[in-house]
């Protein structure tokens, strides 16, 4: 054993001594998953701010995968282009003076977010609490720095009644032991942690831990069971190897689920920490992601990544401001309710609460907004954005109209108030009504079982999507119509990744492709062109940054 090893050995059983004991320490209580009523009050928040901070801000590279030369997928020491030993040395000259984390609650406030998912340790190891544990920390002996960011987070978040869930990765490119022959040691340095945050800093309302593995690699029953025995009201995210109480879709938005709790986790620029110059999302992207979620019935954690000297990004900060105004009036149809009874892949869908939905409108379709019948009379109809709404319920459906004048760009919502309960209404998708949705597509190469041609064409928005082979840049997914068909429209759904930079829709001529529609970026993105007929149509991908993946790929009559 080296001598920092040893060190970190006499720190860990130093430490493990002096901890107090579980709460519950019944092995037959169940503690690997949440009590029902507090995955419920969870739900009920349906906004959080992300927070990802740390010395690699220093050089406005991603965190954890900036450090080291191995490639990237290579888990040990990330690939990035900074030296390992330089990463590892940034903390002893990173002082980011303006951190106030009052001000940084006061943000998530303003933002209309009801809790924050802070980040304590990610992949590189490095800790911005005061662990006993490790030498490697904000409050560290060579740390320039010395300022516990869990306390001052928890203390503020606390006083202002946010809602505190810290992320924790668990695996530790730094420290010693992690994936070595003495692994079993790093586990019980992983429990000593938690158990650290978990009894060192008032209460926290969850644990987001990252990168998945097996139970048996962090030993994650027994970890859960030391967790919910501190704090039992803790909701655990689905990647520490067991499913726990929510899942995690990241960077794109989730498909409508209401069986099971989840929680989009997107960044609001295009990286997890600090990048300068970055591109931010506009408020209509924010909105859509926000009221997306809800109506899918899950949350959103929206990322911010403060700067090197410990200030949220003015950009950033303002944008956050703007979600909250905006939630500040129409946050009765987000903040506690419940995803459902109608999603539609091409306009919005609807939240519900107690004997009211919501109908959000996100893009006005031509036709107007038409809903499948209610096995519940309307009784009153209003625009919550303001303005006059038509309605006309009968066997058939339900109808709304908005004049033009009162059809709002972020959102146009409409309150339907029922003869009873909304929240027993069974769920039902609107088809998109694309000439493609359910057709046969093939494609240039595929990931992977999962990723098949046919996800980008299923109909489901943003639940399953095609992804080409692993190291591609390019690509095409085709797809057979049936018979000749006409169309003027298409939509491309990339979820806000960016990796298209230049692309063609083509259709088939009887003996070559001819191109009609170019861009360059995707996102989601809705094209409009003169008629074209076709029985075979292809999206192709000239140039990508990364491996090209797609969530839908439709087009329309009109």
């Amino acid at each position: 054993m080296n001598v920092q090893a040893l060190h970190r050995s006499v720190l860990l059983v130093a430490a493990l001594a002096t901890f107090p004991g579980l709460a519950a320490d019944d092995p037959a209580a169940d503690l690997l998953t949440a009590k029902a009523d507090a995955i419920a009050a969870w739900q009920d928040l349906r906004f959080g701010v992300f927070i990802c901070w740390g010395p690699v801000t220093l050089t406005g590279q991603e965190i954890g995968w900036s450090r080291g030369k191995a490639r990237p997928d290579q888990e040990q020491g990330g690939g990035g282009p900074t030296p390992a030993a330089e990463y590892d040395r940034l903390y002893m000259r990173w002082q980011p003076e303006h951190f106030d984390a009052r001000e940084w609650v006061q943000t998530v406030q303003e933002a209309g977010a009801r809790y924050v998912v802070l980040l304590v340790k990610h992949h590189d190891g490095f800790c911005l609490f005061d662990s006993r544990l490790t030498d490697y920390r904000s409050t560290g002996p060579e740390s320039a720095w010395k300022v516990d960011v869990l306390k001052a987070m928890a203390d503020a978040c606390h006083e202002a009644d946010i809602k505190l869930v810290v992320y924790y990765s668990q695996p530790d490119w730094h420290h010693p032991d992690y994936r070595t022959a003495t692994h079993a040691r790093y586990i019980q340095y992983l429990h000593g942690q938690i158990r650290e945050i978990l009894t060192g800093y008032g209460r926290i309302d969850g644990l987001w831990f990252d990168l998945g593995g097996t139970p048996a690699d962090w030993d994650s029953e027994a970890l859960f069971r030391l967790a919910r025995g501190l704090q039992p009201w803790l909701v655990i995210n689905n990647r520490c190897g067991l499913p726990a109480d929510f899942d995690t879709p990241e960077q794109s938005l989730g498909g409508f689920r209401v069986d099971r709790p989840w929680e989009t986790c997107m960044t609001l620029g295009t990286q997890w920490s600090w990048k300068p110059d970055d591109t931010i999302k506009s408020l209509k992207e924010c909105v859509d992601a926000l009221v997306t979620c809800a109506v899918r019935g899950g949350n959103l954690a929206l990322n911010t990544n403060p700067m090197p000297d410990g200030r949220i990004e003015p950009r950033q900060a303002e944008r956050y401001r703007e979600i909250g105004r905006w939630l500040a009036r129409y946050g009765e149809s987000v903040y506690g309710t419940r995803g459902g009874p109608v999603v539609s892949t091409s306009w919005g869908g609807t939240t519900r609460r107690a004997d009211t939905v919501y109908v959000h409108v996100l893009a006005w379709p031509d036709a107007g907004v038409s809903l499948p019948p209610f096995p519940r009379r309307v009784l009153a109809s209003s625009l919550l954005t303001g303005g006059t709404v038509s309605m006309r319920q009968t066997e058939q459906g339900i109808e709304l109209t908005v004049p033009p004048g009162d059809r709002q760009e972020l959102d146009t919502i409409i309150a339907l108030t029922l003869d009873g309960s909304a929240m027993d209404l069974t769920p039902v998708r609107l088809p998109s009504g694309a000439l493609s949705a359910g057709r046969p597509v093939t494609a240039s190469s595929v990931w992977g079982p999962g990723y098949e041609a046919t996800m980008a064409c299923d109909d489901d928005d943003s639940a399953t999507r095609w992804g080409g082979a692993a190291g591609s840049r390019d690509g095409w997914l085709e797809v057979d119509l049936g018979a000749d068909a006409t169309f003027r429209r298409a939509v491309i759904n990339e979820e806000g990744w960016n990796r298209i930079e230049e692309f063609e829709l083509q259709a088939w001529e009887g003996t070559a492709w001819r191109s009609f529609a170019r861009g360059t970026t995707v996102g989601k993105r809705e094209l409009v062109f003169p008629p074209v007929t076709a029985r075979r149509v292809r999206l192709l991908i000239t140039k990508a940054n990364n491996v090209p993946t797609i969530w839908e790929f439709q087009v329309f009559e009109k």
